[in-house]
């Protein structure tokens, strides 16, 4: 019988430290109990999105497991995450690190990615009333280039706020895809949407009949409702997350 790959036994490991069933599991990360199945018994392997789902679940040893299956690399995630970036000291324009970004992607795989200054709002909570373009960076974070498939518009962003707790909580990383904001494609995905009051906010996208409304995971945060052209707009598509909570304490301050 072949030997049972170590990312599936740690799959296993997870949940049962986690205390809930295969079909639990399957809620959290928006697949199936089948797929959940499949990856404990070591007959499908999961996507790089998926493995940074599971690390967001876990402790810091766990999260760190799963994230190098995605492709992160923990020296560089920490060292973006707590300096300041080299390239902003130097004067460099923010679009010409894009454009540089780009060129070193192409030969490397990876991409690196601004991490702003700012937050946005978990939904219901205020946010940046800035614009994702104009919030200055602080570092930038190397990641894969097949996670953003339009690096040029990608950045990530601090959350602030409980209402999408547990998936994502307070304080942790949202990448953000400034390039997808068409609502009927967007339906069902998590969003990162602005109006003047509110600021930056993170929700789910969810329409029911023609109405569009958006969302929190916990469901004691009223929803809003997307009625009146104009008063929201959708800034762009939330990519993927990392949890604060693995991270350095430098890190997670900074």
């Amino acid at each position: 019988m072949p030997e049972m790959p170590e990312w599936a036994t740690q799959i296993t490991a997870l949940r049962e430290s986690l205390k809930i069933n295969q079909a639990e599991l399957a809620r959290r990360l928006t697949c199936s109990a089948m797929t959940i199945s499949r990856w404990e018994r070591g007959l499908l392997q999961p996507s790089a999105e998926h493995f940074i789902q599971l690390g967001n679940l876990g402790d810091r040893t766990q999260a760190w497991f799963f994230w190098e299956r995605a492709g992160i690399q923990p020296a560089k995630m920490a060292d973006a995450l707590s300096a300041v970036s080299t390239s902003r000291r130097s004067g460099t324009s923010q679009k010409g690190r894009r454009q540089r970004n780009l060129d070193d992607s192409r030969r490397s795989g990876s991409v690196s990615v601004p991490l702003l200054k700012g937050f946005v709002g978990a939904h219901g909570v205020p946010g940046d009333r800035r614009s994702l373009r104009t919030i200055p960076d602080k570092g930038m974070l190397s990641v894969p280039a097949k996670w953003c498939p339009n690096p040029e518009y990608t950045s990530v962003i601090t959350v602030r706020g409980r209402a999408m707790e547990p998936l994502i909580r307070d304080g942790d990383f949202v990448a953000v895809d400034s390039f997808q904001t068409e609502r009927e494609s967007l339906s069902g995905n998590l969003v990162v949407a602005t109006n003047q009051g509110q600021g930056l906010s993170l929700a789910f996208l969810r329409r029911y009949g023609t109405v569009d409304v958006l969302e929190g995971q916990d469901r004691r945060y009223e929803p809003t409702i997307l009625s009146k052209p104009g008063v929201w707009r959708i800034v762009g598509k939330v990519l993927w997350w990392i949890s604060s909570a693995a991270l350095p304490l430098s890190a997670r301050a900074s």
